[in-house]
């Protein structure tokens, strides 16, 4: 409910810094789309616009069979074409969201078949970065 908005928000975006600042350490990983990230071409807009920079990104793991093997993986995270909730939600937008534009539009737009995306719900931060690790290995 709108009592615990703020608290939820706040660890939204906690959590999502750090699975984010985690995923930057990887060289696994090819790119990570989050507006807090100074190199995001949408920073300095959000930065003006909001508080805080929420609790939803996108990473590219290289392809859609890396991508398919991660979502299997994944333990904490639910599979879910959603904007989130205080679970933990992962999606493949080239297969979920997106999958009825044709396929070199999806490329034109930056959507790969190796692009996972995740809103980050309230569980433990330490929790998700290690199903993430363990489903990334």
């Amino acid at each position: 409910g709108i009592k615990t908005l703020g608290l939820r928000m706040r660890q939204h975006e906690a959590s999502t810094r750090k699975l984010v600042q985690w995923l930057q350490s990887r060289s696994d990983i090819e790119n990570i789309f989050y507006p807090g990230l100074d190199q995001h071409p949408g920073h300095h807009i959000a930065s003006r616009q909001a508080r805080g920079y929420g609790g939803m990104f996108s990473f590219d793991v290289g392809s859609g069979e890396r991508a398919e093997r991660v979502l299997s993986r994944t333990r904490y995270f639910i599979l879910a074409e959603s904007l989130g909730a205080v679970e933990s939600l992962i999606s493949v937008p080239a297969r979920m969201t997106h999958a009825s534009i044709p396929p070199e539009r999806r490329r034109e737009l930056g959507i790969t078949d190796g692009l996972i995306r995740i809103s980050v719900g309230v569980e433990d931060v330490a929790d998700l970065q290690e199903d993430l690790e363990q489903a990334l290995r």
